[in-house]
């Protein structure tokens, strides 16, 4: 069942606030765009009432650190599931859109502002116009779900169909109001399952996963050092939610291979154990485990959120079977690449990136 939320006062005599309701659905998609992290901490609007091709309205756009874009379809009273098939035909059209036909909507939303500056200032990396919308995502906000709709979008991403639901409620405090929220499903998940899709505008064909990780270590901005990474054995992430919450598809004993952007591969090594936070993770030095954060002097790695769960910085620790230095990296034409952390691919071109790279280094 979606979860419901209970909101109590605290004192010797604890009261619970009584659930209310926002007086239309127009005054919701206002607030989020005057505070998307209402959404998420991680997206970035581009996109307002915009018009399909069949004739609908999107309510909103928005699009994640990767260019994949995020279809939001907002209702206020309970969703049916028509409105489940609605938001599917809109993600049919969201699929075909072009750059330029994105750099269009933002023109709408945002007149005279530039789409690829705005996501560099909120982003700090560069939009990639062959990779923007190589995959996307929907999102359904809604006051409550009824059983048959949750039934579907259970299915469909059992099935990797990148599809959620944000529940929201309304409590009364006194003479305010407070909004709460609750996700369906877990949105790593819904994430990944985007990533890990063939894009129908780059006519790839998916296949099997080849059961080989794929990670992006980012090093701009002195924010990692990749030759502590190979020093002390671990790859890490974080800055925000979207970048560390895929760490966790890792699992001791799984293999990944290990891409800067801007550089190329890296290395690829075992996974020894489960992602930690910076304050928790130690290195060993010379037989003894001390604070990383004592010991990495050479970036930053998020010390200013070091408290800051969402924020922090997360580590991995990866037992390396080969890697290289930066004037080493690999970085022919033709290798996958990905802007989120960790994936698990099911492409072709990941499938001959692992054979490369594994002749390259030889790495059985």
């Amino acid at each position: 069942m979606p979860i419901r939320n209970a909101i109590w006062t605290v004192g010797a005599a604890p009261l619970p606030l009584a659930e209310g309701r926002l007086p239309s659905e127009r005054m919701l998609e206002d607030m989020i765009v005057a505070a998307p992290r209402i959404l998420s901490d991680e997206w970035m609007l581009i996109g307002r009432q915009e018009r399909t091709g069949a004739g609908g309205i999107i309510d909103l756009l928005a699009v994640a650190p990767d260019g994949a874009l995020v279809l939001i379809e907002l209702k206020r009273e309970r969703t049916p599931r028509e409105v489940v098939a609605q938001a599917i035909d809109y993600a049919v059209w969201v699929e075909e859109l072009e750059a330029q036909d994105i750099a269009a909507i933002y023109g709408r939303f945002a007149p005279g502002r530039d789409l690829a500056a705005d996501f560099m200032a909120r982003f700090g990396q560069g939009l990639d116009e062959d990779t923007l919308n190589d995959s996307h995502q929907i999102v359904i906000v809604a006051s409550s779900l009824d059983d048959s709709s949750e039934r579907i979008v259970n299915y469909l991403n059992k099935r990797d169909i990148a599809i959620n639901v944000l529940c929201f409620q309304v409590f009364a405090a006194g003479d305010q109001q407070l909004l709460s929220r609750a996700w369906l499903l877990d949105p790593v998940h819904t994430q990944v399952s985007a990533s890990a899709a063939p894009s129908a505008r780059s006519a790839r064909e998916s296949e099997p996963w080849n059961g080989e990780f794929y990670a992006s270590y980012g090093i701009e901005g002195n924010n990692r050092s990749w030759e502590e990474a190979r020093q002390y054995g671990f790859i890490s992430a974080g800055g925000g939610s979207w970048y560390s919450n895929t760490l966790n598809l890792l699992n001791v004993g799984d293999r990944v291979w290990v891409k800067a952007p801007g550089y190329g591969f890296l290395g690829v090594g075992e996974v020894t154990g489960p992602p930690a936070s910076a304050t928790d993770y130690n290195v060993n030095v010379d037989g003894a485990d001390r604070p990383a954060l004592e010991v990495l002097t050479k970036a930053k790695y998020h010390r200013e959120y070091a408290d800051d769960p969402e924020r922090a910085e997360y580590f991995v620790p990866v037992r390396w079977q080969h890697t290289v230095a930066l004037d080493k990296a690999v970085n022919e034409i033709g290798l996958f690449g990905n802007q989120n952390t960790v994936c698990k691919p099911t492409t072709p071109k990941w499938r001959t990136t692992v054979d490369r790279l594994k002749a390259k280094w030889n790495v059985e």
